[in-house]
């Protein structure tokens, strides 16, 4: 026998339902939110896909959605989902990492468009707090969050190799973390206070690391003296996929653009400041928009007639972090075009 009287039991049974209720409720909210954004990213096509592919193109992923239960921080959801908790600010402004409040609907990064760079190998771009791994050219590749270097600790940009690998590492702090920290041992060995985590991959830039770490909660903001962070169980699995020799390429990209099924796409991310900003006050000053209009011409090619410089001087503003449309769809004709009831800056994921 359970214990409960009749009452209990009765009342054990109502909350039951009622969170079953609720998760439900979340479900279809979340649901009803990824269609509707969808529907906004491409109004006049004639099909709309359910969501974004896989990997189609230049854009790997789909947006995805869900309505909080209340309980969970924001800083938890982005740590289980290999996920920036700066990237879901930069998209979901305004909210409270740390008490997002139930029933809040909160999109998550969880598309991008790829570096526009060889794919090959690993390829980190400091701007987006994202490290790419191509296993072969033309596979889609695995994506994982990473925290870079605070102010005065940048990470050498360009091309290099991982050049060994090493698992439970010893971590020798450099000198001149040793002079900002005496108390240091000039050694630290595998272990619960050895910020190398479990894993670590060495680059051709001396004393420059891909690695795990003891605080993944810093994994995915600005905290390293110029080392490349990953959460413990994205560590783990890219040092089982990576060789030794694999080529690595560095960069520092806030703006991407990539086409997807004969659609331009563009991703701005915050700027350093206004990143500094969100960890802050959950939210940054918009500035106005950088030109870039030569770039995103040479890139739109014959196409360029098509360019909605309106949702481009949008989001170069707003800088959301998320693959936004930025060619408005081929109409049939003028006289078709003249009856669609659609505003024009109606495209995009807004």
């Amino acid at each position: 026998m359970s214990g409960r009287t009749p009452i209990e039991a009765g009342h054990a049974r109502a909350a039951g339902r009622s969170s079953t209720t609720a998760l439900a409720r979340r479900q279809l909210l979340a649901g009803a939110a990824g269609c509707a954004a969808l529907a906004l990213a491409s109004p006049a096509r004639a099909a709309v896909p359910t969501a974004l592919p896989l990997a189609t193109g230049d854009i790997v992923g789909q947006l995805t959605y869900l309505v909080t239960d209340g309980k969970k921080t924001l800083i938890d959801l982005a740590v289980e989902r290999d996920l920036g908790i700066l990237s879901i600010s930069a998209v979901n402004q305004g909210v409270d990492v740390w008490v997002p409040g139930p029933e809040r609907l909160v999109t998550l990064p969880t598309a991008h468009v790829l570096p526009e760079h060889q794919r090959l190998g690993i390829i980190v771009n400091l701007a987006e707090f994202r490290l790419y791994f191509f296993p072969t050219p033309d596979a889609p590749p695995i994506v994982h969050t990473i925290g870079i270097g605070r102010d005065g600790f940048s990470t050498p940009l360009g091309p290099t190799t991982v050049v060994r690998k090493q698992a439970n590492p010893t971590w020798y702090p450099t000198e001149s973390t040793r002079a900002d920290r005496p108390d240091l041992p000039s050694a630290v060995p595998s272990g619960p206070d050895n910020p190398l985590g479990l894993f670590a991959l060495y680059l051709g830039f001396p004393t420059y690391l891909i690695h795990g770490t003891n605080k993944p909660y810093g994994v995915g903001r600005r905290v390293s003296r110029g080392c490349i962070r990953m959460y413990p169980s994205g560590v783990a699995s890219l040092f089982q996929q990576v060789p030794v020799g694999t080529p690595v390429r560095i960069m520092n990209d806030p703006i991407k653009l990539g086409w997807s099924a004969g659609e331009l796409y563009i991703e701005v991310h915050p700027d350093t400041e206004q990143f500094d900003q969100l960890e802050v006050d959950y939210r940054f000053t918009r500035k106005p928009p950088p030109d870039v209009a030569p770039r995103i011409t040479a890139k739109a090619g014959a196409e360029a007639g098509r360019l909605a410089w309106d949702v481009i001087e949008r989001e170069l503003v707003n800088r959301q972090g998320i693959p936004v449309q930025i060619t408005r769809p081929v109409m049939a004709n003028v006289e078709s075009r003249s009856k669609s009831s659609l505003p024009t800056g109606f495209i995009g994921l807004y």
